[in-house]
């Protein structure tokens, strides 16, 4: 009998927490062939991601995955009710009726709490911990994704080096209607709303290079538009200024997204989900981490780079730490150029960097590992 898992996914930054979960679940049940439930508040941007999902079922199976709305007021269930594995991922509750049904299972499940993603020193001492409920005879288990030995991986699918391989550039630019440019610089432009969005495109607009910007529709469209004198946009919308031409592109589900990292020279993410695929798309990427209380998120970004540019040359690591932060923080338009100019240096180190992070397991695989540890 398959062994079940129960994935719980509170949506908080619309399409961050429900991408990672997704793929998980989906990872778990194809490639791992597991029974793998997922439960969600909110499906309308996992509908977004994959096309087929529809937003409105209390139930449904997608890619061998059943998907199942998390209602406000969830349903008594009983011990036979619940699953081997039962994943509560980025800090969310489960649900009090579904715990109290947890502690009723004999033997009871593996309880995990799958954490947000960080570079910071202490999580690969905190990774695996356990902490006893106060008051139920429950374990929950903390799984730290992460960059080291020491942590539990990113996700990374099975076929993702033969897809990268089959990929086809040329092809996936004229689907999307692009001219070919010699010497252009491709970038694609994904993060949240920024206010160093004006003084980035007025970097590119001024510059000798010309820039080929490719911006999906999310946040950081109205902001682009409006630096053009645009009211409304909508994919399709193109945009010339200068050295600079900006075209529109739909919300991309998760597979195509990946090709257009594959397809750029340098890739603007944000969150956790897409800054994954960046490194694995062994392109020059740059980060818009999402904001937290009390400026913690600009710890984590440290963290971060203090990591990634190990090995980089000092001149070359200075000017991605100051644009990197000056993304974050001010100063984008005095940064980009000499960003710009070590861009030749950061795809080398793209590269190899995507490679050390392949001497580790995947998130994936390393949770089945502890499952099975566990019994």
């Amino acid at each position: 009998m398959k062994q079940r898992w129960d994935i719980f996914c509170a949506v908080v930054d619309n399409y961050g927490d429900i991408g990672i979960c997704w793929r998980l679940a989906r990872q778990l049940a194809v490639q791992h062939r597991l029974a793998v439930r997922l439960w969600v508040d909110d499906l309308r941007p996992l509908a977004r991601l994959h096309p087929a999902a529809d937003a409105a079922a209390a139930r449904q199976t997608l890619s061998g995955v059943e998907v199942r709305r998390w209602p406000a007021i969830f349903p008594s269930a009983s011990g036979d009710d619940i699953a081997d594995v039962v994943v509560e991922a980025f800090a969310c509750e489960l649900p009090p009726a579904y715990l109290e049904a947890m502690a009723q299972r004999s033997p009871p499940p593996l309880w995990i709490n799958l954490e947000y993603l960080s570079a910071e020193p202490w999580v690969g001492g905190c990774h695996r911990m356990h902490s006893p409920h106060p008051r139920l005879p429950l374990t929950k288990h903390f799984f730290f994704p992460g960059f080291t030995q020491e942590t539990g991986g990113l996700l990374r699918e099975a076929d993702y080096d033969a897809r990268r391989s089959a990929f086809d550039a040329a092809a996936f630019r004229r689907q999307l209607g692009l001219p070919a440019v010699a010497g252009e610089l491709a970038v694609s432009l994904f993060g949240y709303e920024n206010e160093e969005v004006s003084g980035l495109l007025t970097a590119w607009v001024g510059g000798v290079r010309p820039i080929r910007c490719l911006l999906p529709e999310g946040r950081l469209l109205p902001q682009v538009a409006a630096f053009f004198g645009v009211s409304a946009a909508v994919p399709g919308s193109h945009w010339r200024q200068g050295s600079l031409d900006v075209h529109v592109l739909p919300f991309l589900p998760q597979p195509d997204y990946d090709e257009l990292l594959w397809s750029c020279d340098l890739n603007f993410v944000r969150g956790e989900d897409s800054f994954v695929r960046a490194q694995w798309a062994q392109r020059p990427f740059v980060w818009h981490i999402y904001p937290q209380q009390s400026d913690h998120h600009q710890i984590k970004l440290e963290a971060f780079l203090d990591l990634w540019l190990k090995g980089v040359p000092a001149e070359s690591a200075g000017p991605i730490r100051r644009f990197w932060k000056a993304w974050e923080g001010g100063g984008s338009e005095a940064a980009w150029p000499g960003f710009a100019a070590v861009l030749p240096v950061l795809a080398a180190h793209s590269e190899a960097w995507a490679q050390r992070l392949l001497g580790q397991p995947d998130l994936a695989a390393q949770l089945v590992s502890f499952t099975m540890e566990s019994r």
